[in-house]
């Protein structure tokens, strides 16, 4: 069987061929794997492995999560927006994030563009953008950005040019990792969903 699961996932679906069984984890279409392995497999079978696979993906979803606080990523802001999410709207945080990283892309290039501006920089036009970031990053949660935030104002405050320059950069630099990590858990959460299973409650 094993060997034609791996004949199946070569032939059919190379680009898929990430693990040989359920009990490594997937990170391919749960639905096309389902469908498969329920043309081999009696169905309890079946549904032990899925079973399986869910719970794999739950730990997998705890232990990130976990790591996103500890690591200084999110704060307890970032919980409570999760509070918000229900059945009737499933995509709340993800699409509440979204419109918070498009804000920083904003932001960011106008204060790039005040800061390229050597020897006439209007500190105050920078100093109103890194409010406004500021006060997003808090209402989302974004704990890393926002604590840069506060430097790049301070910066700002004292119209420390090489300050704010080194400051920007690492918003920047902070601002993309997170975005990177939380469309992570994002999908973590689609595969959870279509395996079959419920996105669990973390405790931090």
């Amino acid at each position: 069987m094993e060997k034609l699961c791996d004949y199946f996932f070569i032939y059919f679906c190379p680009n898929l061929m990430i693990c040989k069984n359920l009990f490594i984890g997937i990170a391919i279409s749960n639905k096309l794997y389902i469908f498969f392995f329920s043309l081999l497999l009696p169905s309890r079978r079946v549904e032990r492995a899925m079973d399986t696979l869910i719970a794999q993906l739950q730990r997998r979803f705890c232990d990130f999560t976990i790591s996103l606080y500890h690591q200084g990523f999110l704060d307890d802001q970032f919980t409570e927006l999760k509070k918000l999410q229900d059945e009737c709207s499933p995509d709340f945080v993800a699409e509440v994030v979204t419109l918070f990283f498009e804000d920083c892309e904003k932001l960011i290039s106008n204060m790039a563009r005040a800061l390229d501006q050597t020897g006439n920089v209007d500190f105050k036009l920078v100093g109103s953008s890194v409010h406004q970031l500021k006060g997003s990053s808090s209402s989302v949660g974004a704990k890393r950005v926002k604590g840069l935030c506060v430097t790049l104002k301070e910066c700002c405050d004292s119209q420390n040019y090489e300050g704010c320059v080194r400051c920007l950069q690492q918003v920047d630099i902070e601002y993309k990792t997170l975005k990177a990590k939380l469309q992570d858990l994002f999908n973590l959460e689609q595969q959870i969903v279509q395996a079959g299973g419920r996105i669990p409650q973390v405790d931090i």
